[in-house]
């Protein structure tokens, strides 16, 4: 069958990667997955091929391993272009262990732009976010807002490794490259094939919601009710996982189908509207009728008070449009934590 291409999805078997790899063999790109497994689960993959009736190329691998890589490209040639979710994600957890951060989210990075050139590679799609902001001096906010001091080391890598990509291109690499700045994913796929399902204690907000109103965890914890918000809890973009999938399938068009792309485009990817945590817990309990017991706790260093999109640009230039309704959403994570404890995995 003919396909758009070919396409590497790193960290594919990831919560936003799993989704994406969807969203591109429904738009009729081929997809190679590495993943390392270590914080995601193989069982994806049939997820991804029982939703699509195909079953995408995985390769369990660690994309810091320049070898692994060589050998990928050399298995599989002809990959267009690369997606890249492969990266140590929770704000958290990265200001316990900088370190950690530092060195697998560069090193991941700086190997893939090293073999672009070398296997053909032509697109490139940064897996970004709204942290590169910092505290935003208002909202909603664009892409012209300046890049502020990083308030966590999670945030940091993503800022530095904009820069990177900026410096290659700007090298005469011959590449192009979109960067995406995401703000909050939820959500799961409306099949309840795949959806977000962290190893271990959850570091996201909705998976954690979703296990206390299971009954896997006693409670939720909201870090702070002291900020200057109207209900002093912290306020979020949070953009449908399916959704922001797309926003990927968009961009590799625009790089690979001849839209005269510039080398270097960035983009924010949410709603444009802000929801507090406290909020976003009640539409929960409004869309699926079920109680979330939750007591407000300190403030967690590395959080931002409030931030959300203006999506204008990506939904003018990309044709890229945030569609689905919050409570939608929210229904679409608890029947995709039902089917996991239908299916004995929590």
């Amino acid at each position: 069958m003919q396909t758009k291409g070919k396409i590497l999805v790193t960290g594919g078997t990831g919560f936003i990667g799993s989704h994406t790899t969807v969203e591109l063999q429904q738009a009729g790109y081929e997809v190679v997955i590495i993943d390392n497994l270590s914080n995601s689960n193989r069982d994806v993959v049939d997820g991804i091929e029982r939703i699509t009736g195909v079953r995408p190329h995985f390769v369990e691998g660690d994309c810091t391993d320049m070898a692994t890589l060589r050998q990928l490209f050399d298995t599989h040639p002809g990959i267009k272009g690369i997606i890249n979710f492969a990266a140590s994600k929770a704000v958290g957890e990265s200001v316990e262990k900088p370190i950690l951060y530092y060195r697998n989210n560069l090193n991941i990075l700086l190997n893939l732009l090293d073999l672009m050139p070398v296997y053909g590679v032509e697109a490139f799609v940064f897996s970004s976010s709204c942290t590169v902001y910092g505290e935003p001096d208002q909202n909603p906010i664009t892409e012209a807002a300046p890049i502020k001091k990083a308030t966590s080391p999670y945030g940091a890598t993503k800022q530095i490794s904009e820069g990177i990509i900026a410096d290659v291109i700007r090298s005469g690499s011959p590449i192009k490259a979109v960067l995406l700045r995401y703000f909050t994913p939820i959500g799961a796929h409306p099949r309840a094939e795949i959806g977000e399902l962290p190893n271990g204690v959850p570091q996201n907000l909705v998976p954690f919601l979703t296990q206390t109103a299971i009954g896997i965890r006693n409670e939720l914890s909201i870090f702070g009710d002291d900020y200057n918000t109207p209900d002093g809890s912290c306020i979020r973009d949070f953009i449908y996982v399916v959704d922001l999938a797309k926003a990927h399938v968009k961009a590799l068009d625009r790089m690979l189908q001849g839209h005269n792309a510039e080398a270097l485009e960035t983009f924010n990817i949410g709603t444009g509207q802000g929801l507090s945590v406290l909020q976003l817990v009640d539409a929960f309990e409004q869309a699926t009728g079920v109680k979330v017991p939750h007591r407000i706790v300190g403030r967690r260093e590395g959080d931002i008070e409030q931030i959300w999109a203006d999506p204008a640009r990506a939904n003018q230039v990309l044709g890229w449009h945030a569609e689905a309704d919050i409570s939608d959403v929210m229904r679409s994570a608890w029947r995709w934590q039902q089917r996991l404890r239908e299916r004995g995995l929590m």
